[in-house]
Formats: C-alpha cells, structure tokens, sequence
C-alpha cells in the first residue's frame, strides 16, 4: 500500500493541499477576448415586491432571538447567561447538597454512635448472637 502511495512522489502532498477550485478572471474583459465572465449556476430567481427578507441579509450577526439586531444580540447574551452560568451554578449547588444517597452518611454516624455507647458500658462490641434466640420460632422435629 505505501509503495503504490509513494509512486505519487511529490505530486501527492499538492493534491492534498490544494485542493481543485474554480478560479475566475477579475480583470475587465475587453471586446477582443471575449466574455469571460462566468455565469451563476443558478439562474436569479425573480421575486416579486411581496417577498420575505431573510434576517440574516437584514442582519448578518443575527442569532435567532430577534428581527432588531440590538434586541437579538441582548437576548442572545441573557440567554447564555441563564442558560449556561446559572444552570451550572445552581444545578451543581442543587447536586451537591442533595440528601445522602443510601443513608451511608447516617449509618457511619450510628455505627460510631453504637460503638462509644457499649465501650462506655463495658459490653462486647459485637454480641455473638445477631439475633435474640429467644425470639426465634424453630419447627418441631416430628411436624412439617
């Protein structure tokens, strides 16, 4: 594959940088020459006096907010600033003061809680029995 890119030589960084356009005369052309002149590609469209104006031939920094350029641009930057800064602003503070997910502030804080209360009583931290065997109600042996 690189060989047959190599056979390009030099020619190949030209294709890639300059790539084919249409190069037009801008010097008046004289009768003798000719016309050399190009033409549209499109035919201009005739548009009768009822015609809508696009806001951007009005207005080329038009945004999209409004026809009056100094009320679009307001807009444009009011929006950008409650759009972006405030919505950044407030939904962080919002995500990070949110409650605790899974209560796992609150079950750290009532592990330590339990902890200095048996160690302050003399007691296992841990009893060995998780449940009360008291409470437990086993099956019979001969009933099922």
């Amino acid at each position: 594959m690189l060989t047959r890119i190599s056979r390009f030589g030099l020619t190949l960084p030209r294709l890639l940088y300059n790539p084919p356009a249409r190069l037009v005369s801008q010097s008046k052309a004289n009768s003798a020459t000719g016309s050399t002149a190009v033409t549209e590609l499109h035919p201009e469209v005739q548009h009768s006096g009822h015609g809508e104006v696009s806001p951007y031939v009005k207005n080329p920094e038009y945004h999209g907010f409004s026809s009056d350029p100094v009320e679009d641009e307001w807009n444009m930057k009011v929006g950008f600033f409650f759009g972006i800064s405030v919505a950044l602003v407030i939904g962080g503070t919002f995500i990070h003061y949110l409650p605790d997910h899974g209560m796992r502030q609150w079950a750290r804080r009532e592990a330590e809680h339990l902890i200095q209360q048996r160690e302050a009583d003399g007691g296992p931290l841990i009893e060995e029995n998780y449940y009360d065997t008291n409470k437990i109600i086993l099956p019979t042996a001969g009933g099922q």
